[in-house]
C-alpha cells in the first residue's frame, strides 16, 4: 500500500466517531479520501463500525450533520 505512514497511523488508531466525523466534514479533495488511504479509510471504517454496530449508531448520532 501506498499510503502516507502520519495518516495510516491515524486511520489505525482512531476511533470510530473520529473517523466518521472526518468522513462528515472533511473538504471536498482530502487527501484522507483519494486513491489506495480513501479505500483504506472505507475498509478500517467498516471494521470498526462492525465490531459495535449499536454504538456506531449512537455515534452517528452524537455527531448530527451539522458541524
Amino acid at each position: 500500500m501506498n499510503i502516507p505512514e502520519g495518516i495510516k497511523e491515524w486511520i489505525d488508531t482512531a476511533s470510530y466517531e473520529s473517523l466518521l466525523y472526518k468522513w462528515r466534514f472533511a473538504t471536498a479533495g482530502s487527501p484522507f479520501f483519494t486513491g489506495e488511504t480513501g479505500d483504506y479509510y472505507a475498509e478500517v471504517m467498516e471494521e470498526k463500525r462492525s465490531k459495535d454496530p449499536e454504538e456506531a449508531v449512537r455515534a452517528s448520532k452524537r455527531i448530527g450533520w451539522d458541524k
